[in-house]
C-alpha cells in the first residue's frame, strides 16, 4: 500500500485547538471524476481531506499538488478498495496517523458492459465489491468513531442505475440498488447519534468512466465522438446536458452542512430528469 502524509503536526494542532470544528472528510475515489470534483469543493470550503485512488502516489503527484492549493490535503492512499483486508488496513493507517474521519464519502466506482449470459464472473465479483461491499467495509471501520463523537455524515455516491436499471449493466445496477438499501440501513441504525447517512444519485455525469462509454459507441457505431455523446445524453437524460463532477461536490457540501441534519436515509437524484420518466 503506498500512502503519503502530508503536515500532519498542523493537522494535529487544528484538531485539538479546534475541537474538529474543522471537519476531516475521507473521499474514495478522489484521483478523478466526481470524487476528484467532491474534494475539490470541500477544500474550497474549509474542509480538510484525505484523498484515496488506486494509482501510485509517483502518478498523482501533480493532481495531488493542485488540489493542496484548494486546501489541507492530509494525505493520499493508494488501496485496492475491493480487498477488506486492503481496507482495514487503510483505516488502521489512519489511526496511526492521528487521522479521525468525520465525514465519508464513499465514491469509487468501477463499470463493466455485457449482457448477463455474457457477464464476466470475476467482473460481477470485482464490481459488487468496490461499489459496494467497500461501502460497507469502511462505514464498518469508522461509524464507531462518529458514533464516539455523536456527530458524522456518510454520504454514499450511488447513481440513478440505483432506482432504475439499464440492460447489460447487471452488476453495476445491483451494486448501486444495495448502495441505496445499505444507506437507508446506515441511516436508521444512526438516526439518535447525530449521524446521518444518504445517497446522492447522479444521471450522467461527464467523468472519465463516460467519456471511455461514449468513444466506445462512437467506435462501434461508426459516429463522431459529439454525436455520440448528444445520442447518449438524449437516450436518458431529458435535460441534454451532463451534470459537472463540482455540482456534485456542491451536493454533498450542503448535506455536510447543520441545515441538512434531518435529511436521512434519501437517495436524492441529480439526474436532469432521468429518473422522472
Amino acid at each position: 500500500m503506498a500512502k503519503w502524509i502530508n503536515d500532519l503536526s498542523t493537522y494535529q494542532i487544528c484538531k485539538e485547538s479546534a475541537m474538529k470544528v474543522i471537519k476531516t472528510v475521507l473521499v474514495t475515489g478522489s484521483s478523478s471524476g466526481i470524487g476528484y470534483g467532491i474534494a475539490k469543493v470541500l477544500l474550497q470550503n474549509g474542509y480538510q481531506v484525505v484523498l484515496h485512488g488506486i494509482e501510485p502516489h509517483s502518478q498523482v503527484t501533480s493532481l495531488v499538488n493542485d488540489l493542496s492549493e484548494q486546501g489541507k490535503v492530509l494525505g493520499y492512499y493508494s488501496v485496492d478498495i475491493g480487498n477488506p483486508k486492503a481496507i482495514e488496513q487503510f483505516c488502521s493507517d489512519l489511526k496511526t496517523a492521528n487521522i479521525t474521519i468525520d465525514i465519508l464519502v464513499n465514491n469509487a466506482g468501477i463499470q463493466h458492459v455485457a449482457p448477463i449470459q455474457e457477464f464476466p464472473v470475476q467482473k460481477w465479483d470485482q464490481i459488487l465489491a468496490v461499489n459496494l461491499s467497500s461501502a460497507f467495509h469502511f462505514m464498518q471501520h469508522l461509524l464507531p468513531y462518529m458514533q464516539t463523537q455523536k456527530w458524522g455524515r456518510v454520504i454514499n455516491i450511488s447513481s440513478c442505475h440505483g432506482l432504475v436499471a439499464s440492460a447489460n449493466k447487471s452488476a453495476y445496477v445491483a451494486s448501486k440498488h444495495g448502495i441505496v438499501g445499505l444507506t437507508k440501513v446506515a441511516a436508521l441504525e444512526n438516526a439518535k447519534q447525530g449521524i446521518t447517512c444518504n445517497a446522492i444519485c447522479p444521471g450522467w455525469v461527464l467523468t472519465p468512466l463516460v467519456e471511455a462509454q461514449i468513444e466506445k459507441l462512437a467506435a462501434e457505431q461508426g459516429i463522431s465522438i459529439e454525436l455520440a455523446r448528444s445520442n447518449l445524453l438524449l437516450e436518458k437524460q431529458p435535460s441534454g446536458s451532463f451534470a459537472k463532477p463540482e455540482e456534485i461536490g456542491e451536493f454533498v457540501l450542503f448535506l455536510c452542512k447543520p441545515e441538512a441534519a434531518q435529511i436521512n436515509g434519501a437517495s436524492l437524484t441529480m439526474d436532469g430528469g432521468w429518473t422522472a420518466q
